[in-house]
């Protein structure tokens, strides 16, 4: 089991994480996934924070990690980040190869084993559902992103999280394909609460 009662756990990601959570109270978790852990948790005695910013590809992680990881000394961390990382080819013509990707969060992670000693790593896969105007970018982009973060769960996760899988497979089960979320990339709380349901598991077991 990951987690022990006292500990801090820190959120990182994007919007999908980020969830207008407070920038000044690190209380206020914002309304998605991160929260209904918490909720659920409650009892534990954690604390939980969640640093996540909408809009960010790893870099952007990467470059404020002194503020938003290392100077909060979490005792478990958790990420979900790849998504803008396919969604900038697409809306800004910025596209990110895989290779770079790779490579910037394989830094990341490097860093915060050497730096952060026996804490735990969770990681999640980023995920896009099959919408009709985004089915593309799985096949053309994101699913090349989503082999190098199962490459890199097997060398730093202490638990890994196949969201990309996990949302296929309830997408796949309900005909109405805003199930859990509007636009195939931000949840909806069925969504959120699917995450936070995985995120338990995996870090309970």
């Amino acid at each position: 089991m990951l987690l022990k009662e006292n500990m801090k756990v820190l959120f990182q990601g994007d919007s999908v994480t980020d969830c207008d959570r407070s920038r000044g109270d690190d209380s206020y978790l914002g309304y998605g996934y991160p929260a209904f852990v918490a909720e659920k948790l409650k009892d534990m005695k954690l604390t939980f924070i969640n640093r996540a910013v909408s809009g960010e590809r790893v870099s952007d992680v990467f470059n404020r990690k002194e503020k938003d990881i290392f100077e909060v000394k979490p005792d478990l961390f958790s990420i979900l980040i790849g998504v803008n990382d396919t969604w900038r080819r697409y809306d800004e013509n910025n596209p990110r190869s895989a290779e770079e990707f790779e490579a910037i969060y394989r830094g990341l992670l490097e860093e915060i084993k050497q730096r952060l000693p026996g804490v735990p790593i969770i990681i999640m896969a980023p995920f896009i559902l099959e919408v009709p105007d985004k089915k593309a970018w799985i096949e053309e982009d994101l699913r090349f992103k989503q082999e190098a973060v199962r490459r890199l769960a097997k060398d730093y996760a202490d638990a890994y999280i196949p969201l990309d899988e996990i949302f296929k497979a309830e997408f796949d089960r309900h005909e109405d394909i805003y199930h859990l979320s509007p636009d195939g990339v931000h949840p909806n709380e069925t969504g959120h609460r699917l995450i936070a349901e995985k995120w338990i598991e995996a870090a309970t077991k």
